[in-house]
């Protein structure tokens, strides 16, 4: 097994594709990004989204986002493990999956999912509790999951109470 010696190192592409967790865990790819790796993989769950729209029902989609959700907790986990940190920066499936879960619940139109992107960046980013105690506190794939996912319900929590204030 390939592990990576720093933490800062960013892994090459042939480290990703010596295990599906850790192709899955870097987004298909959109986190080895040199810029912004959280953002791009965010825009790759984004794209994915829309390609995956029209072909499944809201059921279907969290369906969906269910199992990637489990099944994320494993690969960031193994991911996490073989890099030395759980939470690296190439790791963008917890970008990813919550973010599918604000657009099952965005309002329809690109502006709408514009705001929801920003939304959701900008949770991520500052990330408020409970967001942060995942972040600091539960050091697995389970919490590199979770912090996302709280950033997640803001985001749709915002999205919310503007399209009631817009209505």
């Amino acid at each position: 097994m390939v592990k990576i010696k720093t933490v800062s190192a960013r892994p090459p592409l042939r480290f990703f594709l010596m295990h599906p967790a850790r192709l899955v865990a870097c987004g298909f790819g959109s986190g080895l990004s040199p810029f912004a790796p959280g953002t791009v993989g965010t825009l790759f769950g984004w794209g994915s989204f829309v390609l995956m729209r029209p072909w499944l029902s809201d059921i279907e989609l969290l369906l969906l986002i269910a199992v990637a959700f489990v099944g994320g907790v494993v690969a960031v986990h193994k991911t996490g493990q073989d890099l030395g940190v759980c939470d690296h920066g190439s790791i963008v499936w917890d970008e990813i999956v919550p973010f599918w879960l604000v657009l099952v619940f965005c309002p329809p139109g690109w502006l709408w999912q514009g705001a929801a992107f920003l939304l959701f960046r900008l949770f991520d980013i500052v990330k408020p509790q409970p967001a942060r105690y995942f972040d600091e506190q539960v050091k697995n794939g389970f919490g590199v999951m979770c912090d996302d996912l709280v950033a997640a319900g803001y985001a749709v929590l915002v999205l919310a109470i503007a399209r009631f204030l817009l209505s």
